[in-house]
């Protein structure tokens, strides 16, 4: 093909997207809705399909598209739609289009069953851009169903991933590791590596959160996580991989936190609306305190001034402090407000289930001896050298001087 003199094509890894400070708004998550056709034992967010209060409640169509375009003008390049169930809204073709016409890429995340052959026929003819992402809860229809408590769930999710895969449509799967399914990784994952898009093994979830609203179904929830030592046993089957990736990951992300309660990147470049138009730091984050009313506000003074705020609240529980503050498995550990939130009602009580996950990797790992807390321990920064191999690597150093 002939070069235009007045164009030169590139690769887009060639090109910066901007220059200097990067957008305000990176991405964004909008719940579309927290209705869902599936009744799935251990989901924080699935309203009945057909419950008409929720429905009422939800944004309308023209507000969601107002969000949208000032998206887009805050240099945001990618939405994922959730919910719920995404595609359960009767618009979610329109807004999906409407979208990809302000040229946001569009992340899905879906169980499949709404796929159909329209819907397949859209997704090729507009990418989404994105890999769709799809969750599997058994590779039988016993135990997938045992899961969804959706009669017919398994075959419509199956027929959703087949439309896609003859549409050449580009989606991954990941699980959900329960009781009802658990024996059947090893089939699950053999399985992912026939779908082209599958460019690594399937990611998992299994120390499931509790429920944002706080409703009662939380309890059926803690019913059906697994153990710590169960969960230790299915992140640990490739030893060697998993000890490899831990020692970098560890000598990045472990330390302290004292008390600050905001060690991620919640509300930091992106954020969640929720079904109602709320703006929230991240999915779990629900507490009334912390969420931002966008039909009285905008999603620039959201992230440029509410969340910052929000982002500056401190520990004053004093069991967080004496613990989760001098406690150095913190990378390890998932502790945070938005679970702290959905466990407690609180934004600073530790969370014992996310504890003893913790330390059951980091006694694995050689960090703990059985039965030792980490937030008792003084040469913690000694044991992570151990670990990493910089203690080797720092005596190697001295040796040559």
């Amino acid at each position: 093909m002939e070069q235009s003199p007045y164009a030169v094509k590139k690769s887009i890894y060639e090109v910066k997207l901007w220059e200097g400070d990067k957008p305000l708004l990176s991405s964004l998550n909008i719940e579309l809705t927290e209705r869902c056709n599936n009744k799935c034992i251990h989901c924080y967010i699935n309203l009945p399909k057909d419950d008409k209060e929720a429905q009422k409640k939800e944004m309308t169509g023209k507000e969601i598209k107002k969000i949208l375009k000032e998206a887009a003008l805050l240099g945001c390049m990618q939405i994922m739609f959730t919910g719920g169930e995404p595609l359960l809204r009767e618009d979610f073709d329109e807004l999906y289009i409407f979208t990809r016409k302000l040229g946001i890429k569009v992340f899905i995340f879906t169980n499949a069953t709404l796929i159909d052959e329209k819907r397949a026929e859209l997704f090729s003819k507009i990418p989404p851009g994105e890999k769709i992402e799809i969750t599997i809860y058994g590779m039988k229809k016993r135990s997938y169903e045992a899961v969804t408590r959706n009669p017919g769930s398994f075959e419509s999710a199956m027929k959703g991933v087949n439309l896609l895969l003859q549409k050449k449509v580009p989606f991954v799967v990941k699980g959900a590791i329960l009781p009802q399914n658990k024996e059947e990784i090893e089939e699950f994952e053999e399985w992912a590596k026939t779908i082209p898009w599958m460019d690594k093994p399937p990611g998992y979830a299994m120390f499931f959160d509790l429920r944002g609203r706080r409703d009662k179904q939380k309890d059926l929830i803690k019913k059906v996580r697994l153990s710590p030592q169960e969960g230790l046993d299915i992140i640990t089957r490739k030893r060697k991989e998993y000890i490899k990736e831990m020692k970098e990951f560890c000598g990045k992300f472990m330390k302290p936190s004292g008390d600050k309660i905001f060690s991620c990147g919640a509300g930091t470049g992106g954020g969640t609306v929720d079904s109602y138009g709320k703006f929230q730091l991240c999915m779990l984050l629900r507490h009334p305190d912390t969420v931002y009313d966008l039909k009285k506000g905008s999603l620039k003074d959201g992230i440029e001034n509410f969340f910052v705020k929000i982002r500056e609240i401190k520990a004053t529980n004093s069991d967080y402090l004496n613990r989760c503050g001098k406690c150095f498995l913190k990378g390890l550990c998932e502790q945070c407000p938005g679970k702290s939130w959905s466990e407690h009602g609180s934004l600073d009580t530790p969370v014992e289930y996310l504890c003893e996950i913790a330390h059951k990797q980091a006694e694995f790992l050689g960090l703990l001896e059985e039965g030792e807390k980490a937030w008792e321990v003084v040469e913690w920064k000694e044991r992570l050298d151990r670990l990493t191999g910089k203690e080797k690597s720092d005596n190697s150093t001295l040796a040559v001087l």
